[in-house]
């Protein structure tokens, strides 16, 4: 596999009359492999035969390693709660009052589960040909799970200085994470920041962008994308969310794409927004075939709009969804050649 450049890579996108697609979808292949979800998640071996499983059945233009937004609150300390068939999560909080925050300290990369992703990306990128993209949290969302997310609004609304502390020691390990998974050899990142969606834009800019923006600038050149995930109501959050420096933008289904793409400039690619569960999960393959058409034609106006889920897909979706997905992809780009 040649070496991977961004800039080639989003300039032929954009120029090209067909349409690329990234779908999130980290359950799918831990279900084609039959493995259980704890084993996979607590596993860098297990979760790089699943992405492998998904490379060679699907044309997405990359491998990307799982969204699991409960890796990096485990190595800050956070009781992680593993699931038989569903992804882990947060079980309470460890960083709600200013002395907590003081004595929390800042992990080393590899701390708790971070050492197995990197050892699934350096497998991905040795072994599929494919440049991967690793998945991993924002500095807000992180900060809300280590806090309880109710609890980080409240405290970014009334005692901001405190909220500032938490972020930085969030964001300090983030950094480091990031250029890790860059040395590690991915191609780029696609950084969750969900929780960012829940607050004004105002706040959205200070309390996300502004530790998003030293974060990308220290990973930032033509062998590195970074594509910002926020699954909120982003449309009055585009331009705090550009203003973080990130590549690329992937939507969720909580907006009207058509809303985020008038707003963002022609030469940044923005991904989304199929619904993951309304459409992916639950639809017939007719459905999901029928969905996915509607959409690469309500955005055809877009050269720069890249087909993908509108976040992670959930257990339970039939692989004959997926393959109605992509064979609309397809049809859709064989008439435009």
């Amino acid at each position: 596999m040649s070496k991977f450049s961004k800039s080639a890579w989003i300039s032929g996108s954009i120029e090209s009359r067909t349409r690329k697609a990234i779908p999130i979808m980290s359950s799918p292949g831990i279900e084609m492999n039959g493995f259980a979800a704890r084993d996979v998640f607590t596993s860098g071996d297990l979760e790089y035969r699943c992405i492998a499983t998904l490379a060679e059945r699907y044309p997405a233009d990359f491998a990307v390693t799982f969204m699991d937004l409960s890796l990096e609150a485990e190595a800050f300390g956070a009781k992680v709660v593993f699931n038989e068939n569903e992804p882990p999560c947060i079980e309470g909080a460890i960083a709600t009052e200013e002395d907590e925050i003081d004595a929390l300290e800042v992990p080393e990369v590899g701390a708790g589960r971070t050492g197995e992703v990197l050892k699934c990306v350096r497998k991905a990128v040795s072994n599929l040909g494919k440049p991967v993209l690793a998945g991993m949290i924002g500095p807000y969302s992180l900060a809300g799970r280590l806090a309880d997310m109710t609890e980080m609004m409240m405290m970014a609304a009334a005692e901001p200085e405190t909220a500032h502390k938490l972020l930085g020691k969030v964001s300090a390990f983030l950094k480091n994470y990031l250029i890790a998974l860059k040395e590690a050899g991915a191609a780029g990142v696609i950084i969750a920041e969900p929780a960012a969606g829940l607050i004004s834009p105002d706040m959205c800019g200070e309390f996300s962008a502004e530790y998003l923006k030293p974060m990308i600038e220290a990973v930032k050149d033509d062998s590195f994308m970074v594509v910002l995930h926020n699954c909120g109501r982003t449309e009055k959050q585009v331009a705090e969310l550009l203003s973080s420096g990130a590549d690329a933008l992937h939507i969720g289904n909580a907006v009207d794409i058509l809303d985020i793409l008038k707003q963002v400039p022609a030469d940044i690619p923005v991904m989304g927004n199929l619904d993951p569960v309304g459409v992916f999960r639950t639809a017939t393959a007719e459905e999901v075939y029928a969905k996915t058409k509607e959409l690469l034609e309500r955005t055809s106006e877009y050269p720069n709009y890249i087909l993908s889920s509108g976040c992670d897909l959930p257990p339970a979706v039939p692989a004959a969804n997926l393959d109605a997905f992509f064979h609309a992809l397809a049809d859709y780009n064989a008439k435009r050649v």
